[in-house]
């Protein structure tokens, strides 16, 4: 008998502890947004993205995704939900979820701001590479995001000449193109400057060779006839010069060296 009673207390126990547990559990995955209809949840998410609460916009833009799959208030949430992140400093899930965006919606009238937002992103991302008051060591910086910029601007100019993103992403192209020419032009500084000419003069080269009509040129062949008369290579050095002559006849750097304080061609934002 004695046995039989002692066997009641820990069922009672035990019937407590999951009881509580389950009110545990179910006060946790509660979904405040269980009731809410696609549009609420919507509103609700992009007021939080105007309101600039990034991470809370973040998680509801993708409830609304599941939420109301294969309408399109749910391509409208993968696109808010990318610039969201874009706007927290997360380039990389914002490159991925416009991608999938892309991959899935090939078709969709909101592609060509896809592509848009895909440049933006890694343009602004890149926007360090070109900022030549920096002295970090310019042969170190990654021109990657900068190239993925400009091909997702020229697929936009391409494939959606009418868009109303079109002209600014035209625009961007012309700036990548010339910080780009640029930057191979002041790697070539930079060698230039500490003696070696060789990779002086094969930097310059390759601006020259790989980019048109950009300013950065100017100073590319210069730097060749300077490069080529340090190493006593006089033949060489007057044939830069006479190409340098004939393109730019009244070249400031001929008469002045290298600039030190000019102003910056690529500021446009």
């Amino acid at each position: 008998m004695p046995s039989a009673k002692l066997s009641v207390v820990p069922r009672l126990l035990l019937a407590g502890a999951v009881a509580v547990l389950l009110q545990a559990c179910s006060s946790t995955t509660a979904d405040p947004t269980g009731a809410w209809s696609p549009n609420k949840i919507y509103a609700e998410a992009k007021a939080e993205l105007d309101g600039g609460a990034y991470d809370k916009a973040i998680p509801l833009f993708e409830k609304l995704e599941g939420r109301a799959a294969g309408t399109p208030l749910a391509q409208q949430a993968q696109l808010e939900r990318a610039y969201a992140y874009y706007k927290s400093n997360e380039q990389a899930q914002a490159i991925s979820t416009l991608d999938r965006f892309m991959k899935l919606h090939p078709a969709s009238p909101a592609l060509d701001y896809a592509l848009y937002l895909k440049g933006i992103i890694n343009f602004n991302d890149n926007l360090g590479l070109f900022s030549f008051v920096s002295r970090q060591d310019l042969s170190e910086r990654d021109q990657k995001a900068a190239k993925e910029s400009f091909e997702a601007f020229r697929e936009l100019a391409t494939r959606f000449p009418d868009s109303r993103y079109t002209p600014d992403a035209r625009l961007r192209m012309t700036y990548i193109v010339n910080s780009l020419a640029q930057y191979e032009v002041h790697v070539a500084r930079y060698y230039f400057s500490r003696g070696a000419y060789l990779a002086a003069i094969n930097r310059a080269q390759s601006a020259l060779a790989d980019y048109r009509d950009v300013p950065a040129l100017e100073e590319a062949l210069y730097i060749m006839v300077r490069s080529y008369d340090a190493l006593g290579m006089t033949q060489l050095r007057d044939d830069a010069r006479r190409v340098m002559e004939k393109n730019y006849p009244r070249s400031e750097f001929t008469s002045g060296g290298f600039k030190t304080n000019q102003n910056p061609w690529w500021k446009f934002w």
